[in-house]
């Protein structure tokens, strides 16, 4: 049975150090530091914090129906086993080195450097802005439902699952590995570089210069819009595009299956000109 605390405010430092097994409802944290760091066996409920980080090394920790403001900035770091559900966060710089994170209906509204090396993590219904290197060295994350609009997102990441997702983010995924997005648009520049077996399914990619120096791109069932020039420079791939290609340049090898091309660039820079076969719906075969 946990001991609830109800209807109380809390400031300063560390006014909660080293709780276990507390529920709290309807709690305010005024400005201070470290809440409730080194707790255990955390339940939030319906809580507001206003003061810097609230939850660093925490395990088993509940947040739900609460607002952290954006006083509470970097609020849970080095913490394991963390939930958050209908939940918004003002606050930057949310989660850092967290082994077991879900996040369910939480609206992050400023998400710049959010989810940095985090491992195990589970988002469902998730929307993050101004999320600039969100996601930056993750390992295993499983998504569905999100929306992202921040740059630089997943950079260095393995082992990531995304489905039913939007991203606005220029350079996202550059230098992942094992990475598949499923039914998921993907707006921005430089998409995908120097990542490893990179698949997309059924998605819209847009933005100029995507999917360059990739190793086993696999592309099933994708559309590619009209500002997708210069595409999959120096890329090992597979790709099925149902769609036009404005121009492709310098594939290194692999296939791609396409509606059409606008313009196929292989210059003297190519390192094996012969190494990738692209084919339009006609049935018009180009040896690269």
């Amino acid at each position: 049975m946990k001991k609830v605390i109800k209807d109380r405010f809390f400031e300063g430092e560390r006014p909660l150090f080293a709780t276990k097994d507390i529920r709290l409802e309807n709690v305010k944290f005024y400005p201070g530091e470290s809440a409730l760091k080194e707790c255990t066996g955390i339940e939030a409920y319906t809580c507001e914090f206003m003061g810097k980080y609230p939850f660093w090394h925490n395990e088993n920790a509940r947040i739900e129906e609460c607002l952290f403001t954006v006083y509470s900035r970097a609020a849970i770091w080095y913490s394991k086993n963390i939930s958050m559900i209908n939940t918004k966060v003002e606050a930057p710089k949310m989660f850092r080195e967290i082994d077991g994170l879900y996040l369910e209906n939480v609206k992050l509204t400023s998400a710049g450097e959010t989810m940095w090396n985090c491992r195990d993590m589970k988002l469902r219904n998730v929307q993050a802005y101004g999320g600039d290197y969100i996601f930056m060295n993750g390992i295993n994350i499983d998504i569905d439902g999100f929306y992202l609009q921040g740059n630089y997102s997943f950079q260095d990441a393995k082992n990531v699952v995304i489905r039913n997702a939007k991203l606005d983010s220029k350079d996202a995924f550059w230098k992942t590995e094992n990475v598949t997005v499923y039914d998921s648009e993907l707006n921005g520049e430089y998409l995908g570089w120097h990542s490893k077996n990179l698949k997309l399914v059924n998605c819209r990619i847009s933005g100029t210069q995507p999917l360059c120096y990739c190793t086993n791109l696999v592309m099933e069932n994708c559309t590619m819009a009209d500002d997708c020039d210069l595409a999959f420079e120096y890329s090992t791939l597979e790709a099925n595009v149902n769609s036009h290609i404005v121009s492709i340049k310098n594939p290194t090898s692999g296939y791609i299956n396409c509606n059409s091309v606008g313009e196929i660039i292989i210059d003297e820079h190519c390192k094996k000109p012969d190494g990738c076969s692209i084919r339009t719906i006609k049935e018009t075969s180009y040896a690269s």
